[in-house]
C-alpha cells in the first residue's frame, strides 16, 4: 500500500491527528473514532493495524494497554515522494508570499500615513505675518491705535 493511500482515508487521518499529540492508549483512540465516526473498535483496531503495518504508528504494550504513537519514518516517506512535486508549486508558493508581503507592507503605509497626517497640526495660513497680534504681548492686542498700560 502506498503512502498515501494510508493517507487517504479519513479515519486513518484522524488517528494520526491524535497520536501526533503523544501516546494514546487503543480504547482512548477506539472512544473518540466511535464518537466521530460511528465505526465500532474492531474497525478501530484494523485501522490501527493498517498504520503499524505500513510504518506511519508505533505501538507499546504497557500491562494491558496498548499504547500507540506516530512512527516518524511513515510521514517521512510521504513527505519525500510528495517533494517530487516541489518544483511545480514551490515558486507558486514563492510568489504568492511575496504578494502578500507587498500587500501588508502597502497596508502598513497607508496606516502610517493616515496615523503622520492625523498628528500633523494645520499650518497657519499664508497671511499671518500681518495681523497686528504681538506675539509676545500674550492674548494682549497691539496696534498704532492701542496704548500699553
Amino acid at each position: 500500500m502506498h503512502a498515501l493511500d494510508v493517507l487517504g482515508d479519513p479515519v486513518r487521518r484522524r488517528i494520526l491527528e491524535l497520536l501526533s499529540e503523544g501516546e494514546v492508549s487503543a480504547g482512548a483512540i477506539a472512544a473518540v473514532i466511535r464518537d466521530e465516526f460511528g465505526i465500532s473498535q474492531p474497525a478501530v483496531s484494523q485501522q490501527l493495524r493498517v498504520l503499524r503495518e505500513q510504518g506511519f504508528a508505533v505501538v507499546r504494550p504497557q500491562g494491558q494497554r496498548r499504547l500507540y504513537a506516530v512512527d516518524p519514518n511513515g510521514p517521512r516517506e510521504a513527505r519525500e515522494w510528495l517533494s517530487t512535486f516541489d518544483g511545480f508549486w514551490m515558486p507558486k508558493l514563492a510568489a504568492l508570499d511575496t504578494e502578500l508581503a507587498r500587500g501588508r507592507r502597502q497596508r502598513r503605509l497607508a496606516v502610517q500615513a493616515e496615523a503622520t497626517d492625523a498628528a500633523v497640526p494645520d499650518a497657519e495660513p499664508a497671511d499671518a505675518s500681518h495681523d497686528d497680534h504681538d506675539p509676545d504681548a500674550g492674548d494682549r492686542p497691539t496696534g498704532p491705535d492701542l496704548k500699553e498700560t
